[in-house]
């Protein structure tokens, strides 16, 4: 598997057969590219804190396509194009949330490829929100993307911090880091990879393996986060073992912006807003606090 399939993969969230194959930048020139978001829960609070952010493409003849009919084969140069594209919605997206009442803080997934190619740190600089209430952008990068990149993570995520913006380790376990790689990129997430969250409760194996990312995550001074929670068993496992956050289809699938903002208010019972649409979605976007 490439690394282009491999960001296909994890900007899904969903196995799917594609229809029909979309290039980005004609979903981006017709703005068909959307952003699905699947909450995030806290699990030692047991509220919704978050969602992380999910691309689709809604396309007037095929409907809703997912990542792989538009992500995989991607040159670098496309990446970097939806990768800024993402960036600059994110931020937009921000303000739409807290214009209905919530500070979310909202991540992204970046290729390793976009954080050579890109000006991230000028980019969220001059595109942030004015508000004192803005709590920065979490970069979500794979650990294998992260070790085979490790010298320009060290040197991009010293330049993010002075913006606001912090790393976050995505598909834990699926890479073959040591602990002394990850030990030079500082990260405020380490998310664990579905693979080991399911069966968590009664699989000996994976249950080692999370406890193991769990309680590696606090020696960091990190959060813990596990992906693709699909049954109460396993759920009130990763619970026991301390995981912060949780995600995956027990929790709610990816759902688009204005039914997550809706999910939002019946969680907090907070009235409801008119929040102006932005011009365009697009992929990739997390939060972790609401």
């Amino acid at each position: 598997m490439t690394d282009i399939d491999n960001d296909a993969r994890r900007f899904s969230g969903h196995p799917a057969n594609a229809a029909k194959s979309i290039a980005v930048d004609e979903a981006l020139r017709n703005n068909w590219l959307e952003i699905w978001y699947q909450p995030k829960i806290d699990l030692k609070r047991k509220c919704l804190v978050g969602a992380e952010a999910l691309a689709r493409i809604r396309h007037p003849q095929e409907g809703i396509l997912w990542p792989e009919s538009f992500l995989p084969g991607m040159d670098d140069d496309s990446l970097a194009l939806l990768a800024e594209h993402a960036l600059l919605t994110t931020l937009r997206n921000w303000t739409s949330f807290s214009e209905a009442g919530f500070d979310l803080h909202l991540a992204i997934n970046i290729p390793a490829s976009s954080l050579a190619k890109l000006p991230i740190a000028r980019i969220v600089s001059e595109n942030r929100p004015q508000s004192e209430n803005w709590p920065g952008l979490i970069l979500e990068m794979s650990e294998d993307q992260i070790v085979r990149e490790i010298a320009l993570a060290q040197k991009v995520a010293g330049e993010l911090k002075a913006c606001g913006v912090t790393i976050a380790i995505d598909d834990f376990g699926a890479g073959y880091s040591s602990f002394s790689s990850l030990r030079d990129v500082p990260f405020a997430e380490l998310k664990v990879h579905e693979s080991f969250v399911k069966n968590c409760a009664t699989d000996s194996t994976n249950a080692a393996i999370c406890q193991t990312a769990i309680d590696l995550a606090h020696r960091f001074g990190s959060m813990a986060v596990a992906e693709g929670v699909e049954s109460m068993t396993d759920l009130q496992a990763l619970m026991v073992m301390g995981c912060d956050f949780g995600q995956g289809v027990l929790i709610a699938p990816p759902m688009p912006k204005e039914r997550f903002l809706e999910l939002l208010h019946q969680r907090t019972n907070k009235p409801r807003q008119q929040v102006k649409a932005p011009a365009a979605e697009s992929p990739a976007v997390a939060s972790r606090s609401a």
